[in-house]
């Protein structure tokens, strides 16, 4: 029988994991020293991690998607792991975890506690933050959920544009950001664990494109729905429907009512953002539809959705997409062209 690698990786599978992160996490650390021998050299190389799947109780479940999970133990029978990973949670934006992961986050602490490496991938990090471990800390998750994650955790640094992300003493709590960021996320464990040749040996069996440009340009508008504040959710609807005219903050001022200043302390309380960062955002994705879809000049596209400057819209672009126009037209046009 094949000697047990030494390197174990725990990944914590609750009912809403999904289940192509889990088991794609799974097959990429089972693969780490295997699976290249084998493509080059026609032979299986020794194993040098093992994955195994736990969960509170070890029995098998349904995911949210319906796919069957098949747990290898439960929590209490885990043996300390090198590392634990948590694939992403498919749960809405601000969505209520008090008490629904307890015996997960004791089991969490206590392998803290034994100078475990803790990771998340995508809303993992949710799961993460629950525990306390990250408060005042840096830390990432799906552009989508960052957000929220800061308004319910306001002592973590949430840093929306970041991939990957290792904070905590000796950065023992690593997160990667959303999406097939698991990827990124999996592939700095293989270097950090066993070496960066191996991680390059599987960034080229499977095929991975390190995440370079971060997420910001596939961010959308998150926080454009707002419904608690009738007021400010009118004014949003407005916005959305005039973002590209003259001074739309004075018009949404005008619309609702209220005094200049209340209304934009009302908007920040209401969105977290003041109404001009909105109208920025409103703006910035109108101009990615425009950018992957037609080929008008950047200074056109710059017009058509409000902005007279050019220049001031590449540099607003830029530092808010984290490409300049030019590049996530080249970039995204031509994925728009394949897939349609």
């Amino acid at each position: 029988m094949a000697e047990q690698p030494d390197i174990t990786m725990a990944l914590l599978a609750v009912p809403e994991s999904t289940a192509s992160t889990l088991y794609g996490m799974f097959d990429l650390f089972g693969a780490a020293g295997r699976d290249w021998e084998l493509l080059m050299h026609g032979r299986v190389g020794p194993s040098l991690m093992r994955p195994m799947i736990v969960s509170r109780d070890g029995r098998g479940f349904r995911n949210v998607h319906g796919a069957w999970i098949e747990p290898d133990m439960a929590l209490a029978d885990c043996p300390v792991p090198t590392a634990v990973c948590i694939p992403d949670l498919l749960v809405a934006p601000g969505e209520d975890l008090d008490g629904r992961y307890e015996p997960e986050i004791d089991w969490l602490l206590n392998c803290q506690q034994r100078h475990v490496l803790l990771t998340a991938a995508c809303t993992g990090a949710l799961l993460l933050a629950e525990t306390g471990l990250l408060e005042g800390q840096d830390a990432t998750t799906h552009w989508a959920y960052c957000d929220a994650m800061a308004r319910r955790h306001p002592e973590i640094r949430v840093h929306a544009h970041r991939v990957l992300v290792a904070s905590g003493e000796g950065e023992r709590l690593i997160m990667a950001g959303g999406g097939t960021t698991w990827m990124d996320l999996a592939l700095f464990l293989v270097a950090r664990l066993v070496g960066v040749e191996e991680a390059m040996h599987l960034s080229r069996l499977f095929l991975i494109d390190w995440h370079q440009e971060g997420q910001l340009p596939y961010a959308a508008l998150t926080t454009s729905r707002q419904v608690e504040d009738a007021v400010i959710a009118r004014t949003q609807v407005w916005a959305a429907q005039h973002y590209d005219t003259h001074s739309p903050v004075a018009g949404m001022v005008r619309l609702s009512g209220l005094t200049e200043r209340s209304y934009k302390r009302r908007f920040k309380a209401a969105t977290g953002m003041s109404p001009m960062d909105y109208i920025h955002t409103l703006r910035l994705e109108e101009s990615k539809q425009y950018l992957e879809a037609g080929d008008e000049p950047i200074e056109s596209v710059a017009e058509l959705v409000g902005y007279a400057d050019p220049s001031f819209f590449r540099r607003l672009f830029s530092r808010r997409v984290g490409l300049t126009p030019s590049h996530y037209r080249r970039r995204f046009r031509g994925m728009r062209l394949r897939l349609g």
